[in-house]
Formats: structure tokens, sequence, C-alpha cells
């Protein structure tokens, strides 16, 4: 059961107070007044007891700048809950957008037992800060590994998992040497160091690496220094597909060899990536598409707009609950062991699972780049083999 709380509802119920105070008869003489009565506490919640049910909070931008973003997701639940016909389950969705730990702070004192969200990694620390003193986990939509802990488990997908399955791929198929585009900031910092660890690990040679701030002229300059710098088997452009196709130009058909241009999950979806010729034969990796086209057509047949591609994550978030729910009681906390199992969870997006420290591991697809197309080369495992 999916609710929503509405501030009306207060508003009602203190007018209609406020109208009866307004009614009072003043007495015209002395009265006798009764003792006072003990008024009792008021509820903390304003959700029905739940006896057979678990309470879980979506927490999730419904309004502002990500609202649309939000609102995507907390349909997706929906979805997932109606597909399933779940009945132990109780999702209450909570908006981020005016203060993501006073929205948590409201979700605890509802009773629920776990939270889904949020969905900005810059909320994370005030939500996980009002959850940790009442022992509920959270499962974030975020992408920033760097906020993952043993009560924190981060599900949108990371970089570096992308940039490790296409690394182990092209070192199978004969890359030795590497270089890289990479944009200043976080997400930069962790592509490169991600592919740094991952072809040393698997005997790679990284021979050079250009940083740049997110512009097309800035990234098409750094392009052209990286370059002049030699010949390398393989190129990471660790940007969007947008970005990449500018820099890709530059970066082939120079010297005496034509570089493996290898790409991001920020490529998915991106038609600019299948309109530039420098990027044919160019590979990347991410979660399979193959189940999201239906999952798109019946989300604009029940709410009449396409999905954000990442609201995948709340309908297989509701679907990782009720697997974790047949062992779990009602009313006891949340076995979070139950989320590092080595045996995962299947969604939308194929199989994934946590590690010890809270990051999530995901199956990927590596894709090959054509003219107009984009073909699977290296299908996702439908299962975790350790």
């Amino acid at each position: 059961m999916f609710d929503r709380h509405v501030a009306r509802r207060n508003l009602l119920a203190a007018a209609a107070m406020a109208s009866l105070a307004a009614c009072a008869v003043v007495p015209k003489g002395p009265a006798t007044v009764p003792p006072p009565r003990p008024t009792p506490a008021p509820s903390t919640s304003e959700l029905p007891t739940d006896e057979q049910r678990h309470r879980i909070a979506l927490l999730v931008p419904m309004s502002g700048a990500n609202g649309a973003v939000g609102q995507s997701i907390a349909n997706a639940a929906t979805m997932a809950l109606m597909d399933t016909n779940a009945q132990n389950l109780r999702i209450t969705s909570y908006d981020t957008a005016a203060g993501a730990g006073a929205a948590a702070s409201k979700a605890i004192a509802d009773g629920n037992q776990l939270i889904l969200g949020p969905l900005l990694a810059d909320d994370i620390p005030s939500v996980a800060a009002a959850a940790r003193g009442a022992k509920i986990p959270l499962i974030s939509f975020s992408n920033d590994q760097s906020a993952a802990a043993r009560d924190v488990y981060v599900m949108g997908s990371l970089p570096g998992a992308s940039i490790r399955r296409t690394v182990r791929y092209a070192r199978a198929h004969g890359v030795t040497s590497f270089a890289a585009l990479v944009p200043k900031g976080d997400y930069g910092e962790r592509a490169s160091e991600t592919l740094i660890a991952e072809a040393r690990a698997s005997g790679g040679t990284i021979m050079a690496m250009e940083s740049y701030d997110r512009s097309a002229a800035s990234i098409t300059a750094a392009a052209a220094k990286l370059r002049a710098r030699g010949n390398f088997d393989a190129i990471l452009i660790a940007d969007s597909g947008g970005l990449s196709a500018r820099a890709a130009g530059l970066l082939k058909a120079r010297g005496t060899l034509t570089p493996r241009l290898l790409g991001t999950e920020l490529w998915s979806g991106e038609k600019a990536i299948t309109t530039t010729p420098a990027l044919n034969g160019a590979w990347f990796s991410a979660v399979s598409d193959t189940r999201f086209p239906q999952f798109a057509n019946s989300y604009r047949t029940r709410f009449g707009a396409a999905p954000y591609r990442i609201a995948t994550l709340g309908y297989d978030a509701v679907l990782l609950t009720l697997r974790v729910a047949r062992d779990w009681k009602p009313g006891r906390t949340f076995p979070t062991t139950a989320l590092t199992s080595t045996d995962g969870f299947l969604g939308l997006d194929g199989a994934f699972r946590f590690d010890k420290n809270g990051a999530i591991d995901r199956a990927l697809e590596v894709r090959e780049v054509g003219t107009g197309t984009v073909k699977v080369v290296s299908p996702a495992a439908i299962k975790f083999a350790d």
C-alpha cells in the first residue's frame, strides 16, 4: 500500500477546533467545573497500526528541481507493488526537497523499519544521522560509492564497476596499453583510480592521462594533448556520450595505431554515440536493457509519461525488500545480513548484490558501438558465480 502525507488533513482539523472555540457560550454565573481529565498523548504517526505489514519509507524529492525524477522512482515502486500483488508491505513516500533529515525523522517516527533512498548523495549524511540511532538501514539510489557504509547501501550504478568490466573485456581481447580522458571532480577521480587499479591488476599499463573541465572546448583541448603523447591500444573517455563524441575524432586514426575507444555507463541510451563515426567500434559496459522496454511501456500506460531510466531502481528496491521479507517478521528490525548474501538479487536491471561495505556489485554487459546501433558483445551474467 502506498500512502502520502497531506498537510490538508491537519489544517481541516485545526479549522474545526477553531470554529468550535469561537462558538463556545460564556456562562453567566459560577459553574461547577469538573476535574480535568488526563489528555492522551498525541500519536507520533499518521499511519494506521500495522501488524501484518512491514513499514517501508521511500525518501525521494517529490518537488523542486529533482521532483520529476523522484516522482518517477516513486511511481516505479508503486508499479512493483501492483505487479507483485504485495500484501505485506506498506510503502510511504516522504519528500526530501524541503529537508532530507526532517523527512527521515518523520519516517522513523512513523515506525518505518527500512529507508529506500535518498536519491542525492548530499542528502545521505543527514538521513543516516537520523536513522542510525534507530538502527534503520538505508538503501540509497545514489551512485556515490564513497557514501557506502555498513548501514548505508548504495544502489545506483557505480562508474568503477562499468570501467572494471570494460577493462577486463579489453584485456581479454588483446589490449595492453591504456590512456584516459577524465573530467575534474569526484566522478573523474573515481574513474581514474579504477582504471589504474584494474589495468595493473590485469597486467595492463597506463601510459597517459589528461583531465579537463566539463566543457566542449576543454575536452577537445585535452584530447589533442593526449593524442600528441603517443599511441595506445585503448583510450577511456569517462564522460557523457555528447562530450565523448567531441573528443573521439581527435583520438582516432593518428600515428601508426588506431586506438580502441572505451566509455562508461554514462553512454547508455545516448544517441550521440551512434551518430559519431569516430566512436564506431568503441566498447562500454552498463546494466542490461533487456527488460527496460517492457517496463517503460507499462509505466507509460499507467502514468501517461515515459519513466526516467533511473526509475528502475525504485522498482528493484521493492523487489529486494519483498525477497528479504520472506524471512522477516513484521515489527522486527530489518535483517541487513540478507543484503550481503553472495547469491544477490534479480531485478529489472539484472543481477545485483551488496558487499560488506554497502557498495553494489552489478552484473553488467559489454556493448560495442556501431553506425546507428549498439550491440551486446558480452552479455551480463544471470547470476553470480561466487
